[in-house]
């Protein structure tokens, strides 16, 4: 494998506006920098596939569309990725954006690129709003959901993130071509998702250029004129940096410790984190800069050390040992602040080759497929995937409460806090939320151990369980058999989310039975004050449909949501009265029926020529047609034999008659339209419904189409549920099935759409 020079800039970039021949070029020189195998015919096939599926595509810029691939195949060949990936990078949007199938690619390319494709594919559309810190609790349920689908897909392979961060990292680079409003939402979004993300699985690489681009569109002016301030004294500082990594150069040197030694400047989002959190100007901000030794051992690490320490005087509490204890990413390396010779503050960081590349590439350094000079790929055993994955993993399966979901992950993904350190009573470390009591510190090594805690000792002594656990820290949980469980005041002072959840889930597991009987006497007590009879309303057809409706198992279940408070027994009971009465229609004289049908409908008339509907076998007959499924010219349409009201005309998909008794269903009647297309002067009433994920705009969007297409709305309702997809159903004037097709397909276009039905009934 070729030696890689180590610096703090972004992966190597590509200059705009290449042709795609020469951009596939530089990808195929890249990827034999470190692929031992020469057969890249697969990366061509999906090279060529790839182009000639966007071929007729241009991105913002004007460019060809294949640039972009292109592009994050070469970023992921910078991360020494294997080949599979790299193939799965190219053809990342062919799914999405062209007529290409998943089945096709799996055929092509096997299973496992299809699998990655398929990933990066579903991940596609998860936009969060920039101002998500801001939604309510219910919109938030529905951004957390969607983040839950991007930690599914990283389940079933990393290689997915990696390949969406490098999607990302491109499209940041390329922001420039977006409107302003897309551009301030996708730095957002970026700023805190991905970057985090990328923090997490340890890609220093992609994390520090997010931060920047994002600050870049953000807070354009802050990051302009930090670029100027620092461009300004940049020649002073890096004569400065360059001074005292000489120094250290021929210190290491004397003390025969072989290695390199380069200095580097902060980049824009941490000096400005900097400048921000500490309330200073650039000009109060001294150490803008580091110097980083790169050793061959962990021995050699330590000795230089040692020779820095006698060098310059280090500032107190400004060590960090993450060699003996590493961070969750699985980063290593010594840090130590020291007063210069000049008496300006700087970094040094002190790491092995090996741990340096972890830093620059994290997950993609530690958990990457082998493969052979022969093209064949072995496991290294050693590897093990990152435990915050696997707990990432066990908290969706355990977490039934999305908004718990979101406030975890920023704890979690470290947005907010600083991680601290400490030991179990056998040595070995945990990393726990700062703050986090002796309460967190159980739970984090077991439920079964934290539901058992009666007590706790840190570094020998009791302490209370409101104790605030410190760096270094030696802590003993105290259990007992005889322990009943967790308080409900434990909620209020452990720090975890995690933790929090845990003790949830026990008192929901413990308590059932009594929630059970809790939710029993509310629905009684409801239905005795409404003077409702249960026994009626209370019909297993009709507990199954609540059952289904609400997303729980049984109806044990739904007794103890209503229980322990979680749902209001008067809409469960009033739910049931709904589904009882409409199994239970008061029986109305043909007579009343018929006066209902005069007033709210207008007989047509037909006759046997010339007309619009013909009905088999009936001529000069009065016809309506049903507002319950309301047909338009070019529908498949049926009759129906009304007592003493003509034919009713139905749509044949009406719910009404797929579920007509078969005593009403030797009344059904033949019909259809005279021709299938409009008919002359004549408008008919469509229905239809609208699913999308609610958002500022929608109405006036949806309204602006049927506008413009001049279409006669007769009615526009809409509700937004509590995870914050919207439902409009609104009723409007067409000529034909063609011109209400023809809206439809606009509709489907607007932004945040995700569906639309017609209503059968």
């Amino acid at each position: 494998m070729e030696d890689r020079t180590f610096d703090d800039g972004k992966i190597e970039s590509i200059e705009e506006f290449q042709s795609p021949e020469k951009l596939y070029g530089d990808l195929i020189e890249r990827v034999r920098r470190y692929h031992p195998s020469d057969d890249i015919s697969m990366i061509e096939k999906a090279y060529n596939i790839a182009h000639e599926a966007h071929k007729d595509q241009l991105r913002r810029s004007g460019e060809p569309y294949i640039i972009h691939p292109l592009c994050v195949a070469i970023i992921l060949a910078d991360l020494e990725l294997d080949k599979e990936t790299i193939e799965a990078g190219l053809l990342h949007d062919v799914v999405e954006d062209t007529i290409l199938t998943k089945e096709e690619i799996e055929e092509s390319f096997g299973a496992d690129v299809a699998l990655l494709v398929d990933g990066v594919t579903k991940l596609q559309n998860l936009q969060l709003p920039a101002d998500y810190k801001d939604k309510t609790a219910e919109q938030l349920e529905m951004q957390a959901e969607n983040l839950r689908k991007m930690f599914l897909a990283m389940a079933k392979d990393i290689r997915v993130i990696l390949i969406k961060l490098a999607d990302r990292l491109h499209n940041m680079r390329t922001l420039e071509h977006m409107p302003p409003v897309k551009q301030h939402r996708i730095a957002q979004e970026t700023l805190d998702i991905y970057s985090p993300i990328a923090g997490r699985l340890g890609i220093s690489k992609i994390k520090v250029e997010l931060d920047d681009l994002s600050l870049k569109y953000l807070k354009p002016d802050v990051y302009e004129d930090l670029k100027e301030k620092v461009a300004q004294k940049k020649g002073e500082r890096e004569a400065y940096v360059e001074e005292i990594a000489e120094s250290v150069r021929l210190a290491i040197a004397r003390a025969e410790i072989e290695g390199d030694v380069n200095g580097r400047v902060k980049h824009f989002f941490s000096i400005y984190k900097k400048m921000r959190n500490q309330g200073k100007t650039l000009d109060q901000i001294y150490d803008l800069f580091a110097v980083r030794i790169i050793v061959k051992s962990v021995k050699d690490c330590y000795a230089a050390l040692g020779v820095i320490h006698e060098m310059y005087k280090p500032i107190p509490g400004r060590f960090k040992d993450y060699i003996a204890m590493p961070k969750a990413n699985m980063y290593q390396s010594l840090h130590t602040t020291l007063i210069g010779p000049k008496g300006i503050p700087f970094e040094i960081q002190i790491r092995t080759y090996e741990m340096h590349r972890a830093a620059e590439y994290g997950i993609a350094a530690h958990w990457k497929y082998k493969e052979a000079s022969d093209g064949k790929k072995v496991e290294n055993q050693e590897e093990e995937k990152l435990v915050w994955l696997r707990q990432i993993l066990e908290w969706q399966r355990d977490m039934s409460d999305n908004q718990q979901f979101m406030n975890l992950l920023k704890s979690d993904l470290n947005l907010f806090s600083e991680d601290v350190y400490c030991f179990t009573p056998q040595g070995d470390v945990k990393n726990l939320p700062k703050g986090s009591t002796p309460i967190d510190f159980a739970y984090a090594i077991h439920s079964a151990i934290g539901n058992k805690m009666i007590g706790a000792k840190v570094n020998g002594k009791l302490v209370p369980i409101e104790y605030e656990i410190r760096n270094g820290d030696r802590v003993e949980i105290l259990t007992s058999q005889n322990s009943r469980g967790p308080s409900r005041d434990w909620l209020s002072i452990a720090k975890s989310t995690s933790t929090k959840n845990k003790i949830n889930q026990w008192f929901r597991v413990q308590l059932k039975e009594e929630n059970i009987l809790r939710g029993k006497e509310l629905i009684n007590d409801f239905c005795k004050a409404k003077n409702i009879d249960f026994s009626q309303i209370g019909k297993a057809e009709y507990v199954d449909i609540i059952v289904r409706k609400y997303g729980f198992h049984d109806w044990d279940a739904v007794l103890a949501a209503i229980g322990h408070g979680g749902l209001k027994e008067g809409g469960v009971v009033n739910k049931l009265v709904e589904l009882y009465e409409k199994d239970h229609k008061k029986n109305l004289t043909d007579e009343e029926v018929l006066a209902a049908a005069n007033e709210s409908n207008v007989p047509v008339q037909i006759s046997n020529t010339g007309n619009a509907i013909v009905v088999k076998g009936i001529h000069d007959v009065a016809v309506r047609f049903s507002r319950c499924c309301n047909p338009v010219p070019g529908d498949d349409i049926i009759g129906f034999v009304t007592r003493g009201r003509g034919v009713s005309i139905h749509r044949k998909d009406c719910i009404n008659v797929q579920t007509m008794i078969t005593e009403d269903r030797s009344r059904l009647i033949e019909a259809r339209w005279e021709t299938d297309g409009a008919v002359s002067g004549e408008k008919y009433t469509a229905d239809i419904k609208i699913f999308a994920n609610d958002r500022q705009g929608l109405l006036a969007d949806v309204s602006r189409i049927l506008t413009e297409n001049n279409i006669s709305i007769i009615s526009l309702n809409t509700r937004t549920s509590k995870q914050g997809l919207a439902t409009m159903e609104t009723s409007f004037q067409v000529s034909s099935r063609e011109e209400l097709k023809n809206v439809t397909e606009k509709l489907r276009q607007i932004d945040s759409v995700i569906d639309i039905e017609r209503s059968t009934g």
